[in-house]
């Protein structure tokens, strides 16, 4: 499991572990946990550094999971639409980048599970690196043609869910995954605040599921463990059998008790995830908005995690994407590049930095890795300087200290990229490897079109984390890479891109 798991566990609060007979509330350590943690507002976020600059000559391989989460995205357009600064560790530059579609081929057959996509650009802030675009791609599975599906829904009841952001967009959400059903699914439905209630148990009858979430009020405190344990009874007590079991956790993580021992959490969902049953985690609301625990549960549970901040949200989560966010078609996906000394000298990853692996854990089929569902696509983009350009990092004095010359003969490539990835009910990993020519670097132009999409959203996350080697590129610029776009999403991000802009969230974020 991946330590940094580990880390943002100890926030996970103690009711929740109390259904694994861990040890009791200790409001302190609580307090002194939230502020460094926090944001000042009582959110909560798990923030990494910025992934810094490898030499290839000593650091040739990048070894990282792959995300298909997009929930800081949407909790980033919740604060620019809402005026606010939005703080450093809210941003996973990954999750703003693949959000959004791109002009992926679909794979030839399902052999392989996903196509593999590579190509280079000048980079529009640093005329002596490069961009190079890794994008995968996995087949698509009708709603038709899916498996039935075993869902629980566990939603949070308590009283800091009465906000109109909160439990009546969860019920409007919920409702809309309910109207996308088929007559083989299966529903149930339970809510915990001071107690745990079952409100509808194995269901298949979309007016029954709408009739019980309309119903539900919010007030009380949140016996949070006692909920995610009886989910688990319930998904396993009507398991289907090569069919989708899975819980979907509705709530805004704030689970208002202390710190305790993450191992009983840890121990409880991966048991169940060996078990086939995953984790979905909907994130609601904003102040007290716990972003590190549900991201956190969400990758243990072998799920994703989304932010739902609007009806229009809820619809793409829930409804236009809801086969991807199901229907698992390849797991413990990890990526590997090998740079090529002769061709690349630097290199650095944007994004991915709570995702990173190391060198060994790639082909070790024990480690945890992201999971792919049907139609999802995960992009990633490397910066890299072309051997010969003097960039990030000047040359080494002494001769020892610096990568000897190799053969010409070695030049025709600029890495290589390696994939891993389990089937579904697989427990022994597969490998693609594709090398990318060298070709690419010499021929690389201004990005264009989806490229330069891509690279624009990039340099939104990374400008928003503070990212210093953008140089004085700026919001501006960055509106003016993305160019014209005629889909609703794009069109939105042209928007934010100039809200990131105004004084007052320049203000907020400085704040």
């Amino acid at each position: 499991m991946r330590s940094h798991l580990l880390t943002t566990l100890s926030l996970i609060p103690s009711l929740i572990l109390a259904g694994c007979g861990q040890k009791p509330y200790d409001s302190a350590a609580y307090e002194a946990a939230d502020s460094v943690a926090g944001t000042g507002t009582g959110e909560r976020y798990d923030g990494r550094p910025i992934s810094p600059v490898h030499q290839v000559a000593t650091e040739p391989v990048s070894t990282f999971a792959v995300d298909v989460d997009t929930g800081a995205y949407a909790n980033v357009r919740r604060m620019l639409l809402g005026g606010q600064g939005v703080p450093v560790d809210a941003v996973r530059t990954e999750e703003m980048i693949n959000y959004f579609r791109y002009d992926y081929p679909l794979p030839q057959d399902r052999s392989a599970p996903f196509s593999v996509t590579t190509d280079v650009a000048t980079t529009p802030w640093n005329s002596s690196t490069r961009l190079l675009r890794i994008g995968l791609r996995g087949y698509d599975v009708a709603r038709s043609e899916r498996p039935p599906a075993n869902l629980v829904f566990m939603v949070d009841v308590s009283g800091s869910m009465q906000d109109t952001d909160k439990l009546p967009l969860v019920k409007q959400a919920l409702s809309t995954l309910a109207d996308g059903l088929r007559s083989d699914d299966s529903v149930s439905i339970i809510t915990y605040a001071g107690f745990v209630e079952t409100l509808v148990e194995d269901s298949h009858d979309p007016a029954e599921i709408r009739a019980a979430l309309s119903g539900l009020d919010a007030g009380g405190s949140t016996a949070g463990g006692p909920a995610l344990s009886m989910a688990y009874d319930i998904a396993r007590a009507h398991r289907i059998p090569g069919g989708i079991n899975r819980i979907i956790m509705a709530t805004d993580g704030d689970f208002n008790v202390g710190l305790s021992d993450q191992e009983g959490l840890e121990e409880m969902v991966k048991r169940n995830r060996e078990d086939g049953i995953t984790l979905t985690t909907l994130g609601f609301g904003q102040g007290n908005y716990n972003d590190a625990m549900m991201e956190a549960v969400a990758d243990l549970g072998n799920g994703n995690h989304a932010y739902i901040d609007s009806a229009m949200e809820a619809r793409k989560v829930l409804d236009e994407e809801l086969s991807s966010t199901l229907f698992t078609i390849a797991r413990d996906v990890k990526v590997q590049v090998e740079f090529n000394p002769a061709t690349v000298s630097q290199y650095r990853l944007i994004g991915y930095e709570n995702r990173a692996l190391a060198e060994e854990d790639f082909a070790d089929d024990r480690v945890d890795a992201g999971e792919i569902g049907a139609g999802h696509q995960v992009t990633a983009i490397y910066e890299i300087v072309p051997a010969g350009e003097t960039d990030w990092t000047a040359p080494r004095k002494y001769a020892a200290n610096r990568a000897p010359a190799l053969p010409a003969g070695d030049s025709g490539e600029i890495a290589t990229v390696r994939l891993r990835y389990k089937l579904p009910e697989g427990e022994t990993s597969r490998l693609i490897e594709k090398p990318i020519s060298a070709a690419l670097l010499a021929g690389a132009a201004r990005p264009e079109g989806d490229m330069a999409f891509a690279v624009a959203v990039a340099a939104f996350g990374q400008k928003l984390r503070g990212d210093t080697r953008l140089g004085g590129f700026s919001y501006a610029d960055i509106g003016r890479l993305a160019g014209p776009q005629a889909d609703y999403w794009r069109q939105e991000f042209l928007q934010l891109a100039q809200l990131a802009d105004t004084e007052r969230v320049r203000t907020g974020a400085a704040e």
